[in-house]
Parts: structure tokens; sequence; C-alpha cells
């Protein structure tokens, strides 16, 4: 038997097989008892397919909630990555050698890719790449907040590597499993090369790290203004997340904010043992019944603050990008009118 669904109060459907018609009221009435109905089964295949660990794929049936979750996720994570080139950008023409500035110039350039391949994953939700632009120039579009400090040294670049590119991987690789299909899949090639960018990081430290004395204090001046911004990486404490719970139900999230925060720091306090420099953190130490590292409280009024637009840079990071977008209007038109030319020769 087929059914149909309810249009709007005044409208009248043929049910077929019974042959009679419903309207008005008892027919909205019948309409909503069918489509939750209908809706919760849709919502159990679905949430059956995460439970055995299928992807979910554009075409699929997906909660609106879900899809809108993605999309704020994703778009969200395209932003961060290109606004991510200003701060590291700035510095490519101050690089101390021509090496320097060749892996600088590569790692910004990755970013630039890392964007792209978001923004895709990002449209196959519905969204064009232009209305999540405006979204972001307008300000109704969040980036991640670590981008809004400035990047005063050549230290600091040695310091987002180590410390912003390894929060980073230490939330990406979980996500190459998340539940969204082109969000998994754009994660793979991304993680490869943000490993890259970790470890060029933690290197060009370890340089400044047995260098002079002048370059030592540099070396830790960036470190005690990175540390605490990279642990709010990974967002709001668990009780404060508003997504998290329903994420890791869909499997979005693989581990929760608190997690991902504590291996983090589990890790670089062993790293930072290479460097002989310090965290700047006196609460730091090993707890041997948790097998965790204890840590000092994290300034979250700090945090709300930079999210909420008055971080050091805000305005100028989205003003660099409103600025950018102009200037470059013409090569957008440049090239779409290339295109269009060489589909009609094509005959396409």
């Amino acid at each position: 038997m087929v059914y149909l669904l309810w249009k709007d109060l005044t409208a009248c459907e043929w049910i077929t097989g019974s042959q009679r018609v419903l309207t008005g009221v008892s027919f909205l009435t019948f309409d909503i008892n069918y489509r939750n109905m209908v809706f919760q089964d849709f919502e159990n295949k679905f949430q059956d397919k995460i439970d055995n660990e299928i992807k979910i794929e554009p075409k699929d049936w997906m909660p609106e909630s879900y899809r809108k979750t993605n999309l704020r996720q994703i778009s969200q994570h395209a932003h961060s990555e290109v606004v991510g080139m200003l701060p590291e950008g700035n510095w490519i023409g101050r690089a101390p050698s021509l090496k320097r500035k060749a892996i600088l110039l590569a790692k910004v350039q990755d970013e630039a890719g890392h964007g792209l391949y978001l923004y895709s994953a990002a449209e196959t939700l519905g969204m064009s790449r232009e209305e999540m632009t405006d979204d972001l120039h307008s300000g109704k579009a969040k980036y991640s907040s670590i981008f809004n400090y400035p990047t005063l040294t050549w230290a600091d670049i040695g310091a987002i590597g180590w410390l912003v590119d390894g929060a980073a991987i230490m939330n990406q690789v979980m996500l190459t499993r998340t539940s969204y299909g082109p969000y998994a899949r754009a994660m793979v090639r991304i993680c490869k090369e943000e490993s890259f960018h970790q470890r060029q990081g933690f290197e060009s430290l370890l340089v400044l790290s047995k260098g002079t004395k002048e370059q030592r204090t540099m070396c830790q001046d960036a470190i005690n203004r990175w540390w605490w911004p990279a642990l709010m990486m990974f967002g709001p404490q668990d009780s404060e997340s508003q997504h998290s719970e329903q994420s890791m139900k869909w499997k979005i999230k693989r581990k929760s904010n608190d997690e991902l925060r504590q291996n983090f720091i589990d890790m670089i306090a062993e790293q930072i043992k290479t460097l002989g420099m310090k965290l700047p953190d006196p609460d730091l130490k090993w707890n041997e019944e948790r097998k965790h590292y204890d840590f000092g409280e994290i300034n979250w009024d700090a945090f709300w603050q930079v999210v909420k637009g008055n971080g050091p840079c805000n305005k100028q990071r989205l003003d660099a990008r409103r600025k950018a977008h102009e200037e470059g209007q013409w090569i957008r038109e440049a090239a779409m009118a290339y295109a269009e030319k060489k589909m009609k020769q094509n005959n396409y």
C-alpha cells in the first residue's frame, strides 16, 4: 500500500489501496503518525549503518541535524586551513635561510590544498563554496581560534608546526575514521601532510634549542605563548560542549575533547624533554595512578573571548581574507571565462 504524505491542511490526497480521501484534521493526524513511523525507520537504518562502520555517502538518507553538524564542522575546518595560512605566510619573506623559506612555502601551499579538499567535501552536503566563503567573510562562520594569535618571532613558526599542527593531527587522525565518507577520505592525505608539518616544526625548534642564548630564549618564549592556545584547540570541556554527545553517537567524532587534549599533553610532555625546554604549567606532573599527566586549569574566559571575535588578530585575519577575495575576483572571472571557452571548443 502506498501512502501520500500530507502537504497542507486544505489538501486532499488519494490513499492508494483503500481508495478513500482524507481531508483536514483527520488526514493530518494520519500523516503525522505515518511520517513519524517512516522517519523512525529511516533513522534506525541510518544508525545501524554507522554502528556497523558503513560510511555515509552524499546520496544516502541522513537526518537533517547530521547533515548540518557535518557541514558546520567541515566548513569550519576548511576555513581554518585557509585562515591558517596567514600567520605563517607572514614569515615567508623573512625566513632565516633559503632552506627554511622553501619548507615554509611548501607548508603554506599544503594548507591551501587542505582547504580545497575540505570545501569540496562540504559541498557534497548541499552548500556552495560561495555561500561558505560569504559566511566566513561576514563573521557568521567560525574558524579555529588558534589562528587569531600573532606570530612575533621566527620561533613561532616552529611552535605552530610542533604544537598547533601536533594538536591538529591528534584530532584529525580520528577523523580519518569519521562516519561521513567524503570527510574521512579527505583526511587521509591531509594527515600525511600534517605529520610533515609537525616534524619540521619540532626540527626547527630543536635547532634553536641548541643555538645561542638568544635563540634558546626565543624558543622558550614561543612555547610559552603557544602552549595554552594549543590546548584550547580541542574545544571546550566535555561538560560544556554542545555537540559532543550526539557527534560521538553518530561517530562524527571518535574521542571526546577532553580525551584528545589529555593524549596531546601526554605526548608533548615527553617530547619537550628532547628540546631541553619547559612547558609553562607549574602543575604539570605525571600521575602514576592515572597513567597520565596532570595539568593546570585552562583559562576558558580567554578562549571564549577569542571565539567571540575579541582575540588579538580576529579583525586582522578577516580583513586579510576579505581583501584577498576582492582582489582575486578578476582571476576567478578569467578562469571561468577560459573554462567556458574550452567547453565550447570541445562541444560539451
